[in-house]
C-alpha cells in the first residue's frame, strides 16, 4: 500500500489530470494511490496517515457532484492524527466571489473531524474577491486556475509537492 491517499472528484477531467500530475511528482503509484470519490467509500480514508483532497468548485461556490455524494459520509471517518492537504482548480476571474470555495468547505468539515491541515499556499499572484479556502491570509491548499493561469500549473504543482514531502515527513 502507498503512503498517501489522493481523493479527487472531477467533472471535466481537469482535477483528475492534476491528481495524476501530483501522483507523478511524488514518484508514482507506489507513493500515492488515486481514489476517484465517485467510487470511494468512507473506509478508504482509514488506510492513510497522509491524505490529499482535490475538488473543483462547481456552479457558484458548490462542491463537485461526486463530493456532494460523499460529504455527509465523511462523518464516519476518524481523521484524528491524519495530515490532510487540499488542492482545487477554479476560475478566479469568472467566480471571484467564491474562488475555490469547494476546498474550503471540505477543509472545514475534515478539520472539524480531527484532520490536521497542511500544504497552505500563498494568495500572492491571484486576483479574486472572496474565498472560503482562505484562512489567516493564505489558501488552505494549492490554488490552481486552469482557465486563466494554466501556464503556472506545472511549476505550482512541483513547488507544492516539494512542500508536502517536508510536511508529510517523507
Amino acid at each position: 500500500m502507498s503512503k498517501i491517499g489522493l481523493f479527487y472528484g472531477t467533472q471535466t477531467g481537469s482535477t483528475e489530470e492534476i491528481a495524476e500530475s501530483i501522483q507523478k511528482e511524488f514518484g508514482g503509484d507506489r507513493v500515492v494511490t488515486l481514489h476517484n470519490v465517485m467510487s470511494a467509500e468512507p473506509s478508504d480514508f482509514e488506510d492513510y496517515q497522509y491524505i490529499i483532497v482535490g475538488c473543483p468548485t462547481w456552479d457558484i461556490g458548490e462542491l463537485q457532484s461526486d463530493w456532494e455524494g460523499l460529504y455527509e459520509d465523511l462523518d464516519k471517518v476518524n481523521f484524528t492524527g491524519k495530515k490532510v492537504a487540499y488542492f482545487g482548480p477554479g476560475d478566479q476571474f469568472g467566480y471571484a466571489d467564491n474562488f475555490l470555495d469547494a476546498i474550503g468547505i471540505l477543509e472545514e468539515k475534515i478539520s472539524g473531524l480531527g484532520g490536521k491541515t497542511v500544504g497552505h499556499w500563498s494568495t500572492e499572484g491571484y486576483d479574486f474577491t472572496e474565498s472560503k479556502a482562505v484562512k489567516n491570509g493564505k489558501f488552505i491548499g494549492l490554488a490552481l486556475d486552469e482557465t486563466n493561469q494554466s501556464e503556472l500549473t506545472v511549476e505550482r504543482v512541483q513547488t507544492w509537492v516539494a512542500q508536502l514531502k517536508s510536511e508529510f515527513s517523507l
